[in-house]
Formats: C-alpha cells, sequence, structure tokens
C-alpha cells in the first residue's frame, strides 16, 4: 500500500496549530531561566540554600540542555522527531508541576535537571519541526522567525514579569507556569503536525559510545566557564575541566571517524552550508554572552549604575532583538541566504570591536555595540540554521538543528569564560567591592579592552572560517 503524500502548507495561516505549537516551545526556553534568575534571592532564603546551590538551581538546567541536546537529537531523528516532542512536552509539564512539592533545594535542583532533559528534546525538534513543515525556503525563513521572536519576547519580558509575580505570589508560579505553556505546545503539535512516516526517519542504529562522549564532553566545556570566572584561572578544577572538555571532544571525533554508523557524520558537518552556519551562529553565541558579561559589569561596577538603570541600559539591545523581526526576512530575500548569513555575523565582528576599542568613552559606543551584536544574531540566529538544515538530508535535520544550539550554547560558556578569566588576572582585589580605588578602576578598564579584542578575535575568526567554507561551493 502506498503511502499517500503529504500537502506542505503554502501559508504561514495554514499552519497556524503547529506554529502556535512549536512557538510555545521556544518560549520555555527563552523564559525558563530568565524568569527564574531575578527570583534566586527568594529562593535561597525560602529553601535555606548555599550561593553553591542557587548557583545549580540555573546551571544544572543549562548544562543537561546543552550537553543532551546532539544525543537527543539523534534519537529524534531515528524514533520520530514528532514522537519525542511529545514526550519531551509531558516531562516538561511534569517536571514543572512537581516544582509545587520542592522543599529543599536538591529537590529543586533535580527539577531543573529534568527540566533540561525536556528543553534538549523539544528545543532540536522544534526547528526542524518548522522546517520540514514546509517546502519553500522562503517561509521556512518566516517560520522559523515567528517561532524565534516569540522565544525573545519572553527572554526580554522574563526578568520583568518575574520580579512582579515573586512580589505577589509564590516563587513556584514561575516555574508552575511551564505547566500550560507544555499543554499548549502539546495540543498544537498533535493537531497541527502530521505523523512521524517511517520512510523519512533515520534508519542507522544509534551510535551509544559517540553520544556518551559528545555528552561528556559538552557537560564539561559547559561546567568549565563557570568554574574559571568562580575559582579563578589559578585553581586547578578549572583546568583539569577545561582538559577534559578538549579530551572528550578528541575522543569523540575519533570515535565518529571510525565508526560505522557514526552519530553525526563528519563529512556531512564539512559540507559547505553546515560548516559556515555552525561557524557564524558560534561567533553570535560567543559575542552575545561575552559582550553582555563585560557591559553588565562595566555599567554597575565601573560607571556605578544601580541595576534598573543597568536593565534599561540593555534595552538597545532587546529593542533590535525584537523589532529585528520585520527585518530578517526582506533583508535574506533581498541579499540571499549564503550572504546574509555572513554579512549578519560580520556585523557581530565590528560590533564587538566597537565595544573593545571605543566602549570606554561613554555609553553612545556601549550602545551601539549592543545595537550591532544584536541585528546581526538576529538575522545570522535564523539564516544560520535554515542553511544547516539546507545542507543536510531530510533525515538528519534534528541532529543539524542540535548543532547549531550546541554550537551557540558551547561558544557562549567560552565567550564568558574568556572574559571572566582576564578579568580576575588583571583585576586585583575584590571585583565587587563598593569603592575601587585610581588604580583597580584603570586595572578593569584596561582587562575590559583587552577581553572585548580577545572575543573579536575569537569571532573574527570563526566568521573568516564560516566565510572560507561558505565560497568553498561548488
Amino acid at each position: 500500500m502506498t503511502t499517500p503524500s503529504i500537502v506542505s502548507p503554502r501559508s504561514l495561516t495554514q499552519a497556524w496549530p503547529a506554529l502556535l505549537g512549536l512557538s510555545a516551545v521556544f518560549l520555555f526556553e527563552m523564559l525558563d531561566n530568565s524568569i527564574l534568575t531575578v527570583a534566586l534571592p527568594t529562593i535561597g532564603r525560602d529553601l535555606h540554600a548555599s550561593t553553591t546551590a542557587l548557583q545549580w538551581v540555573t546551571g544544572a538546567y543549562a548544562v543537561v540542555f546543552g550537553a543532551l541536546m546532539l544525543a537527543l537529537g539523534a534519537v529524534a531523528d531515528r524514533v520520530g522527531r514528532r514522537r519525542v516532542m511529545l514526550l519531551g512536552l509531558a516531562l516538561l509539564a511534569a517536571a514543572s508541576l512537581a516544582t509545587a512539592f520542592v522543599t529543599t533545594a536538591e529537590q529543586l535542583i533535580a527539577v531543573r535537571v529534568l527540566t533540561g532533559v525536556a528543553a534538549a528534546m523539544t528545543t532540536p525538534g522544534a526547528m526542524a519541526l518548522a522546517f520540514r513543515l514546509f517546502d519553500d525556503d522562503t517561509l521556512r525563513m518566516r517560520a522559523i522567525t515567528l517561532i524565534s521572536t516569540v522565544g525573545l519576547v519572553g527572554l526580554a519580558i522574563g526578568p520583568t514579569v518575574g520580579g512582579f509575580v515573586v512580589e505577589v505570589a509564590p516563587w513556584q508560579v514561575l516555574l508552575l507556569v511551564n505547566v500550560p505553556i507544555a499543554l499548549l505546545a502539546i495540543v498544537g503539535v498533535r493537531v497541527g503536525i502530521a505523523a512521524d512516516r517511517l520512510e523519512e526517519l533515520h534508519r542507522d542504529p544509534l551510535d551509544v559510545a559517540g553520544g556518551v562522549l559528545g555528552t561528556v564532553a559538552i557537560a564539561c566545556a559547559l561546567i568549565a566557564p563557570t568554574l574559571f570566572v568562580e575559582d579563578g584561572a589559578g585553581a586547578w578544577l578549572p583546568w583539569t575541566t577545561a582538559v577534559l572538555a578538549l579530551a572528550g571532544c578528541v575522543a569523540f571525533v575519533i570515535r565518529e571517524r571510525i565508526a560505522r554508523f557514526p552519530l553525526i557524520s563528519l563529512t556531512l558537518v564539512a559540507h559547505p552550508l553546515v560548516a559556515s552556519g555552525l561557524a557564524f551562529k558560534a561567533a553570535a553565541g560567543l559575542a552575545i554572552a561575552g559582550l553582555g558579561y563585560l557591559v553588565t559589569l562595566q555599567l554597575q561596577l565601573d560607571w556605578g549604575w544601580p541595576p534598573a538603570l543597568a536593565a534599561i541600559g540593555m534595552l538597545p539591545q532587546v529593542a533590535v532583538l525584537i523589532a529585528g523581526s520585520f527585518v530578517v526576512n526582506p533583508f535574506v530575500k533581498r541579499v540571499g541566504p549564503e550572504r546574509a548569513a555572513w554579512l549578519s555575523a560580520s556585523a557581530v565582528v565590528v560590533g564587538l570591536a566597537v565595544y573593545a576599542v571605543l566602549g570606554r568613552f561613554g555609553y553612545p559606543f556601549v550602545a551601539a555595540a549592543l545595537v550591532l551584536v544584536a541585528a546581526g544574531l538576529r538575522v545570522v540566529g535564523v539564516v544560520a540554521a535554515v542553511n544547516v538544515l539546507r545542507g543536510l538530508p531530510e533525515n538528519r535535520t534534528t541532529i543539524g538543528t542540535a548543532l547549531v544550539d550546541t554550537s551557540s550554547e558551547v561558544t557562549s560558556g567560552v565567550g564568558i569564560a574568556v572574559s571572566g578569566t582576564i578579568l580576575a588576572a588583571m583585576f586585583t582585589g575584590t571585583i565587587a567591592a563598593a569603592h575601587w580605588t585610581a588604580s583597580q578602576t584603570a586595572q578593569f578598564r584596561e582587562a575590559v579592552t583587552v577581553a572585548g579584542l580577545a572575543l573579536t578575535a575569537l569571532a573574527a575568526a570563526l566568521v573568516a572560517f564560516g566565510i572560507a567554507r561558505a565560497h568553498s561551493r561548488t
């Protein structure tokens, strides 16, 4: 019996149930940690949590999410993207509901671990399902722009909403909100996306050894930056973790080269569209995390801005990330997806350079850097992902999205680690002290310049590699 063909939607309106469900997935991803951060002091008092425990309330989610995306993306390509998505959403609803019964920091960390697993099961699949929903690249771009915009709105309003909720309700409400979001996503995915078809799935056996090595390498790469910032470059644990990350990465590459059925074919990763897209997205992740870290410290510690004013100072970035949604599709249509990718990634590098060279001379230069980096990220975040998926076979789309997200997650950690390590090495004394000496102020400003230049060099190297790979297409 012949499997009936499925007619792809010819407009976003025709696919609204699916887009509603996938947008809810992105809303959860972007809203989750941002809305929780503002409540950490309240959580600490309520659960009598230590500083380390509070750190892992948010850190456990990020590490589990980043470490498992690649392996679970490979699983989804084999057993069904829609099926894994629905299971992940059910886990998200259950884990979030369990927050109502949390009484200790350890229990909350366990909930955050389960939430990270749910995020790793759902987030890569959301992009892959949005891509597979349409046959036309223009509609794919518009769909991914739409669902990512919903997520960015969540990221922007998360801290404000979280602060208001904590004032009038228990902090648990901030995580319980994931329950209705998950239920909305389940309904949208079940109604709007057809069941997985056997012929569209990847049938090779799962490379378990490769999955374990990749997970360990990524987990260590995500934990190391936090250890460098907290323990300093002189401690042994950060360096040990970094070495483990590097060793795990080397072992993973060797395993994928010799495995009969690799988790992800290195030949596919080397495809010009894939390699360039991953490099551009990695540069954007490095820039947005490193710049955000440095600017936040500069505004509050060097210039003495109160937290509320510092939050306002970051608004140019937030405004561009949201408003840029109206620019992405016309810009890509005008210049083409490949050129749009390297132009937007180059804007990220220019923004970092503006901050490194001119940021110390006043807020207008900081705002200009924030706008350039955010504008570049807004375009490259959509275009690079679509280009990567265009360069992969149809049965590898979920792991392709996982590669994109993982590259951004890892380089985000690198951006913070580089910035924090340089600051720790060049600044004497306690950086959070109430009053700095003139010497400490000079040290901080010099460290920010050096860190900015280091980030610019790293991002430029990634973008140069991406441009070279993109131009190698025959």
